[in-house]
């Protein structure tokens, strides 16, 4: 409908007070706010009704017109029942705007506005459309929640005969109304969303299962993490919550594609309020990595996972054991979609971290929070996940007098104590128990546990084998997923071993063919094993004999000899590949590779010196 139709209808009781030539504008939808700022909410085409009870003196008309303006409204009606005549500063406002104002008769519920118009732009089940838009309204300004997603998808089966789900990426889902949606489908409507993403069709996205069609909405990040418009889509695809419809949304009517675009708007503010408070445990992994990196003492490290524990095992407070896990996803050459941009431009670390949280939370498990025993930071293009594994009330200790932090001693499993131990899902992914029906409980956890659900440790080969489709589908052609997993350490002294063995567990998965690939400890030769392990003053000899010489050359040339040397060998010895990441022409690593070889007379064509320069820059 048109703007100039609200004035031909006495019964709203509206009174034009600027914008004449602008009412020709389209309404698509109505909105009731007195938010400062409520562009997130806004899609455009709207007509904003406002009580004016958020402007405080004649300072705050200017900016609230100016964000209703950028979102691309339709028209501004505010009441006279607050503070009688409209405010002249506001007039002003919405005329350099060139934003149409009305004024709203103190007699005139905005309800009988809003059934008016949603009964112009939409012929279809218009009673029903109003009443959620109406509540949609009362939610979206009720609070940041508005109850939670499970009360939207509420309203969207009671009154538009609507089943709805939030999904995560990989398919788990995150909220529902009614009957869950069973994992392998939601698994296969995530691989949908995030194959017609990668190629950029337009959302919805329909796709038909089983003889049935939903239409697929993506939920965007709009919080500090969101990806700026226009940037390469490889950034967020991975990370985005999806809501999917059981209906073809294909020829549904614009007021309802409005509907569920405010819907998903409403879920991604809940979403980002969910990301928040993960930066609590991500802080807290960090500055752990950054300890057991910097060669900190035990003790120390003790003592921060002390402070971690109880945030990552509330209830509990303490974990005999951890686990290391660490994840990279690396994007080819081919199909770079950012403006401007290559490949590198796209941050790793970040993609991988959220990909990490999701992957480490138990499939079977519904719910946002269910990921509220996980920390993972990120350093570089890796993430790393520090995973407690309670099994039993004792105290962490500082250090370590024995040798049960090998890795070789790490597998004998839990306690005897199986209400302390961590049950596993048929996936492998742990579950916490003692934390009764809550985020982390396996379903039916009331029953004894088998021997097999005792075992509190991740295994590689099933952590990925529920995400594995639609992650294949997210990665496309051009990426790639590795991850490695530790064995279980029982201090902290354990932890630095416990990093190394997921890096080098990380880098057999690497070494296979597929788009999304894991390992686990138990699959790494003897020698890497063994090589955290090794004595400090072991490590200082060999490394010295073997790396001196070109760190010393590199201070006085700076000529990044160690820097050439790793890349060379992470990119196993290939000339191309290897002057590609360094940006560099073949002969101009030719001639850093002649002189590492020249400096330190060793041959890195030989098996026996490439594993040397290896081992020496994983110990040093």
């Amino acid at each position: 409908m048109r703007l100039r139709a609200l004035l031909e209808t006495d019964a709203l009781g509206l009174r034009l007070l600027g914008g004449q030539d602008e009412l020709d504008r389209t309404v698509r939808g109505v909105m009731t706010t007195d938010l400062r700022d409520p562009s997130r909410y806004l899609s455009g085409g709207e007509l904003v009704l406002t009580g004016l009870a958020w402007r405080r003196d004649a300072s705050d008309s200017e900016p609230f017109v100016r964000i209703l303006a950028g979102a691309g409204v339709a028209g501004l009606a505010a009441g006279e029942a607050e503070l009688g005549d409209i405010p002249a500063d506001l007039v002003e406002a919405c005329d350099h705007h060139r934003l149409p104002l009305f004024a709203v008769h103190e007699t005139v519920a905005f309800a009988t506005i809003t059934e008016h118009v949603v009964r112009q732009v939409s012929g279809e089940r218009a009673g029903d459309l109003a009443a959620v838009v109406d509540r949609h309204r009362r939610l979206m300004t009720s609070g940041p929640a508005g109850g939670g997603p499970e009360v939207v998808l509420d309203l969207l089966t009671s009154d538009l005969d609507l089943r709805a789900w939030v999904l995560s990426p990989t398919g788990r889902q995150i909220a529902g109304a009614g009957t869950p949606l069973p994992g392998p489908l939601g698994a296969t409507l995530a691989g949908h969303h995030l194959a017609a993403t990668r190629t950029g069709r337009r959302a919805p996205h329909r796709a038909a299962v089983a003889g049935t069609t939903y239409s697929l909405f993506p939920i965007r990040n709009a919080g500090r993490g969101a990806v700026p418009a226009g940037r390469d889509v490889r950034e967020s695809v991975l990370s985005d919550w999806l809501l999917a419809v059981e209906a073809d949304a294909s020829d549904w009517p614009a007021a309802r594609l409005d509907l569920l675009q405010g819907v998903t708007q409403l879920i991604a503010v809940e979403r980002d309020r969910r990301e928040a408070a993960r930066t609590v445990r991500r802080r807290l992994a960090q500055e752990v990595l950054e300890l057991v990196q910097a060669g900190a003492a035990p003790a120390e490290i003790a003592a921060r996972l002390r402070v971690a524990a109880p945030v990552l095992l509330p209830g509990l407070g303490v974990a005999p054991q951890w686990q290391v896990v660490v994840a990279r996803v690396d994007w080819t050459a081919a199909d770079a979609t950012a403006p401007g941009g290559v490949p590198g431009d796209i941050a790793g670390g970040p993609v991988a971290q959220a990909l990490l949280e999701e992957i480490l939370v138990d499939p079977a498990v519904s719910g946002p929070d269910s990921a509220d025993r996980i920390a993972v930071a990120h350093t570089g293009e890796e993430a790393i996940a520090l995973v407690p594994l309670p099994a039993g009330p004792a105290p962490l200790p500082d250090t370590v007098g024995d040798t049960a932090d090998t890795a070789a001693d790490t597998d004998a499993g839990p306690p005897a104590d199986g209400d302390g131990a961590v049950r596993e899902t048929g996936t492998g992914t742990p579950a916490a128990a003692g934390a009764g029906t809550g985020a982390g409980a396996k379903p039916g956890a009331g029953a004894a546990p088998t021997a097999a659900s005792q075992d509190p440790a991740l295994h590689a080969d099933a952590l990925l084998a529920a995400v594995r489709e639609p992650l294949s589908a997210g990665l496309a052609d051009d990426g790639r997923l590795t991850l490695g997993v530790s064995a279980a350490v029982h201090s902290a002294e354990g932890l630095r071993g416990a990093l190394e063995e997921a890096r080098h567990a990380r880098r057999v998965a690497a070494a296979r063919p597929g788009r999304v690939c894991a390992a686990g400890h138990h699959e790494l030769a003897s020698h890497v094993l063994l090589l955290p392990f090794v004595p400090d003053d072991v490590r200082r000899a060999f490394t010295a004999r073997l790396l001196d010489p070109l760190r010393d050359y590199d201070r006085r040339h700076r000529a990044e000899l160690i820097e050439t040397l790793e890349a060379f060998l992470d990119c196993d010895g290939s000339w191309t590949r290897c002057a590609a990441r360094l940006h560099l022409h073949v002969n101009t690593l030719r001639y850093r590779v002649g002189r590492i070889e020249q400096l330190t007379g060793r041959d890195l064509s030989r098996l026996e010196d490439k594993l040397d320069f290896f081992l020496a820059l994983r110990m040093s």
